[in-house]
């Protein structure tokens, strides 16, 4: 018996230090500060993707992301995202808001994972835009392996490649949506 407990605590303990170690390796690096720029001040375009750990441990291992987008002369930023609870509450998961984008998700620090600014960023608005109101799963929401708020930003990661972003391996989702891409890309693409 005494062996038994002995094996389970060292594996116990292995188990925690493997989770620690492959947190630490997934942690994404910010490419700056995660400060949105004063959009009373800042008067020309934005465009920023933010990430976030998860809520509980599964944030050790997993972030929600979001874009932010601020238009020449804009006063407030619009904010998008997928949420999964909202999907019971207002029938869709994509959530489109205006506010401050670079406030913590659920308590956790955001990160921020990819900017451009002015004229790049002005041409690409309405692109963004257009591409979270296509999104075909806002109806859907499945934590692993997707659709979830991940699959979203890699969604329109993939509809304005111009974008130039690449969600980092903590975004979990975003693979689902690269291997889904293909076949919705060819039946969007030619209805349009």
């Amino acid at each position: 018996m005494m062996r038994f407990a002995i094996i389970l605590l060292v594996g116990g303990a292995i188990l925690f230090f493997t989770a620690l170690t492959t947190s630490a390796v997934l942690k994404p690096t910010p490419i700056g500060p995660s400060v949105a720029p004063d959009p009373q001040t800042h008067r020309g375009a934005v465009v920023q993707v933010y990430g976030a750990d998860v809520w509980g441990v599964r944030g050790h291992f997993a972030i929600h992301t979001w874009i932010a987008t601020k238009d020449v002369d804009e006063n407030t930023y619009t904010i998008y995202q997928v949420i999964g609870w909202r999907l019971r509450r207002e029938g869709t998961a994509v959530s489109i808001t205006k506010g401050s984008p670079d406030r913590p998700w659920f308590r956790s620090s955001p990160l921020l994972l990819h900017e451009l600014r002015g004229v790049e960023a002005e041409v690409l608005i309405p692109k963004i835009s257009e591409a979270a109101k296509s999104y075909p799963y806002d109806r859907e929401y499945v934590m692993w392996p997707g659709p979830n708020s991940n699959s979203f930003i890699e969604w329109i990661a993939l509809e304005v490649p111009e974008l130039g972003l690449s969600l980092p391996a903590k975004a979990i989702g975003k693979n689902w949506m690269q291997d889904t891409y293909p076949s919705l890309s060819a039946s969007t693409h030619d209805t349009r």
